[in-house]
């Protein structure tokens, strides 16, 4: 099995709270992002994406778990995978990461929508290859 995919993040001042902790909200900005770079790294611009297939990519739900917390100025890692693929929706597994250590892991799922009614939509055949590759 391939290993997730990943991206380097420096924590900024602006994602920690008074303590120099990183504010548990900023944890999910982290995963978008990772998610993001993912399907980039797959050759796919999510903005293109969305407007040429006419969806949305929304979260649907999101449970994450929280075991140390990360500190100004430290460099972690962020991954996403794919743990399943339904008609309508992508639920991926993420983590971050200081070094071995795990920080904060969480299960997302992501609904595509039609952007005009915002009604599920069924995902184009060409990202679940892709995904189904990577």
């Amino acid at each position: 099995m391939a290993a997730p995919f990943s991206i380097p993040l420096r924590v900024y001042y602006q994602d920690t709270d008074a303590g120099g902790v990183v504010f548990h909200g900023q944890y999910f900005a982290f995963m978008e992002r990772a998610r993001t770079e993912m399907l980039n790294a797959l050759g796919y611009d999510l903005a293109r994406f969305a407007e040429s297939h006419g969806v949305l990519f929304m979260v649907h739900s999101l449970a994450a778990t929280f075991h140390a917390p990360a500190r100004l100025n430290e460099l972690v890692s962020v991954s996403a995978e794919v743990a399943k693929m339904g008609r309508a929706s992508l639920v991926f597994r993420q983590r971050v990461e200081r070094g071995s250590e795990v920080l904060v892991e969480a299960e997302v799922t992501i609904a595509l929508v039609d952007r005009v009614r915002l009604k599920p939509a069924r995902m184009p055949q060409e990202l679940k290859n892709a995904l189904n590759a990577s």
